[in-house]
Formats: C-alpha cells, sequence, structure tokens
C-alpha cells in the first residue's frame, strides 16, 4: 500500500495521458525527487529513483537523464519496460546504468516495487570502508545483519553483473556496491525513502564516531533486542516510513509545489 497524496489538497496540473493510477505513482515519485534533492541526496543529474507502474506487467517509471532532481516532475517522468522501450512517447533518454540496474531488480525481485541508488558522501564513504557499516550507532544496529554486499565491477552498464548483483542482494533490502554506493530495494516509495534516510544517518554517524576516536560495537544480544523492539517506533496507521514521507512532502509543497504537474 502506497502513502497517499490528497488530490483535494493538493492539485497538480495532468499533463501526461495515464490512469490514475499512474497519475498517483508519478506524483509521489516526483515527491520523493525532490525530497532527495532537499535533503542533499542529489548528485548533479545523475543516480536514480524508480517504482513500478500499477497494474502494468514489467513497466517502471525513472528520471530524465539530464534534468536535476530539482527539475523532475510528475509529468516529465519516463516510463520504461524492462527491456528498455520508452512506453510514453518521452523526449527524454534514460541514464544506461540506472536502466541496467534498475531493470534487473525490478525482473527478478518481485516485491521491489520502488529502487533508489545515490551516491551521498557519507553512504559511499562507508561503502568504501573494510568492514563497512557496524553497529556502532542506533541506526547503524537498524542494518545488522540486513545489507548485503557487492565487490566494485565498474560502472553498472553490463548486463552480465546483473547475475552476481542477485546472488548477493540475496534476501537483503540493502545491497552496498563497494567503492560506489548503496541500493535500497522496497515494497513503495516510502520504504525506501525511510530506509535510506536510517542509512544515511548510520552512516554519516559512523563517520564522525570514527573521527573522534574507537567506536563501541553495539553487543550482537542487544542488536537482536533492537531488531525485536523497532516495529513499536513506526506510526499507527501508516506504512513503513509513511508518516515521514507525507511530512516531507508537506516541507516541499511549502518550497515549490512543481514537481505536482
Amino acid at each position: 500500500m502506497a502513502t497517499q497524496l490528497n488530490p483535494a489538497s493538493h492539485h497538480g496540473g495532468r499533463n501526461v495521458d495515464c490512469s490514475d493510477e499512474e497519475w498517483q505513482v508519478r506524483q509521489q515519485l516526483a515527491a520523493c525527487y525532490r525530497i532527495f534533492d532537499h535533503l542533499g541526496w542529489s548528485e548533479s543529474i545523475y543516480n536514480h529513483i524508480s517504482v513500478k507502474v500499477p497494474g502494468e506487467d514489467n513497466a517502471f517509471l525513472i528520471n530524465p537523464y539530464g534534468l536535476l532532481y530539482s527539475e523532475v516532475c510528475a509529468s516529465n517522468l519516463v516510463k520504461i519496460d524492462i527491456d528498455g522501450n520508452t512506453l510514453d512517447g518521452s523526449p527524454y533518454p534514460v541514464n544506461k546504468a540506472g536502466f541496467v540496474q534498475h531493470s534487473l531488480f525490478h525482473r527478478n525481485v518481485p516485491w521491489a516495487h520502488a529502487i533508489v541508488h545515490t551516491h551521498t558522501t557519507a553512504t559511499m564513504a562507508v561503502c568504501s570502508l573494510e568492514g563497512g557499516l557496524q553497529p556502532v550507532n542506533f541506526y547503524a544496529c537498524n542494518f545488522a545483519g540486513r545489507i548485503a554486499y557487492h565487490d566494485f565491477e565498474g560502472i553498472t552498464v553490463r548486463a552480465e553483473e546483473g547475475e552476481r548483483l542477485l546472488a548477493n542482494l540475496g534476501d537483503k533490502r540493502v545491497l552496498m556496491l563497494r567503492n560506489h554506493g548503496p541500493v535500497i530495494l522496497g515494497r513503495s516509495l516510502p520504504e525506501v525513502f525511510i530506509l535510506h534516510w536510517s542509512l544515511q544517518r548510520a552512516c554519516e554517524i559512523q563517520l564522525a564516531t570514527m573521527a573522534a576516536g574507537k567506536p563501541i560495537v553495539v553487543p550482537d544480544e542487544v542488536v537482536a533486542v533492537h531488531h525485536r523492539d523497532l516495529a513499536q517506533a513506526n506510526v499507527p496507521g501508516h506504512v513503513a516510513g509513511g508518516a515521514d514521507f507525507e511530512a516531507w512532502v508537506r516541507r516541499i509543497d511549502r518550497i515549490d509545489r512543481s514537481w505536482r504537474d
């Protein structure tokens, strides 16, 4: 279940011929790009967030290659299939590295309705550290035993790397590409948002702690208790990350509502 944007209170101009369900998801994805940009998680015109199109097999939406995240809106997102065919007549190209990586996971991981890949300084730095993310802070404990790693093989434009990416992902939702950056998969955009937010904080705090001195490693038995009790932190009545996502939608609406068009 996706977080719903209220069309009565937030109306954007609809410039694309699509179903109501697709327009809803287009607006949610556009909001996600603007939130990432607002939080400093964009990387010029690079990196990618994608989401499956409701009711259409093998179709997903992704950012137009060449636009900044601050320029992404619901109508200029590109609709493509997992074979790389543009489905909505968009004049924009799609970043090949984004297509190869995202189509691989959308094709082979049925529950992965939303996928994000970023190059933030903190997450890339931890991806480049021997030992990767360590259970040395609250947020890092969220991910202890729940992330996977994939060794760097160069830019992800070769389909033959896909088998190794999938094998290394296994049953996890976060794949740390060593020397590169994270790939986060989820059942919804709010879920990948909150996973990325938590991972970003975990990496920032780990780097700050390591710069200050020797980190205190949280024991496995305490991590297990932390995992057991995490669900109690969810806001009642919301999907994972839903309340957080809605709060940031309100924030970006106060700044610039053009993402809705």
